[in-house]
């Protein structure tokens, strides 16, 4: 699946990735190349800026469309997993198949109260206003935190360890913001290139109701509290 986002993501002008040396094995592993690596100068913060909002104007087949060569039909977010299922409403996808199954599974684990799971489901009851104006689907890199971003020595952006998927692209947007942005000029550079529409710094919570649910999950802690304060945003 990796693989598979890798190469799908490097069709873009402007993105890279590490080479895919090779896959395999049981358990599976992949080889890449390696990047050395050093700080992102403004000049590779506006590139990557430019290149996100081409990597998410090629598009995808179908919101919940996984890369060509995905082994299955499961995207994968760290050690979460998620079954996705090609359709044309990016609403019904996000609340229907993302954000309750994650919820759910989350409170069973004893990770997220049953309150902040009910805020969830009531974000999921009103998501058709919330979501903004319709889109085409977007190809997203699907887990585009801070961490995932190298920069190498000369100061230029590369993307690792993608979740890909076909998807809205202020999702990609959202994540990067949460745990820290690697810097404003990225988002000001996207803008320039591709102007979001009208009311997405109100969708940001909205959007980051995804990551927080799947690290509820995979880690407990604080994350489910903070999926519940996310969600009441949007009630």
């Amino acid at each position: 699946m990796e693989a598979a986002g890798l190469r799908w993501l490097a069709e873009a002008d402007g993105i890279r990735v590490p080479e895919v040396r090779g896959v395999g094995g049981d358990p599976g592993f992949i080889a890449l190349e390696r990047i050395e690596t050093g700080r992102l100068s403004e000049q590779g913060a506006e590139e990557l800026g430019r290149a996100l909002a081409g990597m998410h104007g090629m598009g995808a087949s179908a919101f919940g469309s996984l890369p060509p060569g995905a082994p299955d039909r499961i995207l994968r977010v760290g050690l979460a997993e998620i079954e996705l299922a090609e359709c044309e409403h990016w609403p019904s996808l996000y609340a229907e198949e993302m954000l309750a199954p994650l919820a759910a599974r989350a409170e069973e684990a004893g990770r997220l109260l049953s309150s902040d799971r009910r805020a969830v489901e009531l974000v999921c009851e009103r998501i058709e206003s919330l979501c903004g104006p319709g889109e085409p689907p977007a190809r997203l890199h699907g887990d585009l935190w801070s961490g995932n971003v190298l920069a190498d020595r000369d100061g230029r952006a590369w993307l690792i360890d993608p979740a890909s998927y076909g998807g809205h692209r202020e999702v990609d947007l959202a994540m990067l913001r949460l745990f820290g942005s690697p810097s404003e000029l990225i988002f000001q550079a996207y803008e320039e290139a591709a102007p979001l529409a009208a009311g997405h710094d109100e969708r940001i919570g909205l959007w980051q109701l995804l990551p927080l649910l799947v690290h509820a999950l995979l880690f407990g802690g604080s994350y489910g509290a903070a999926a519940g304060r996310a969600a009441r945003r949007y009630r």
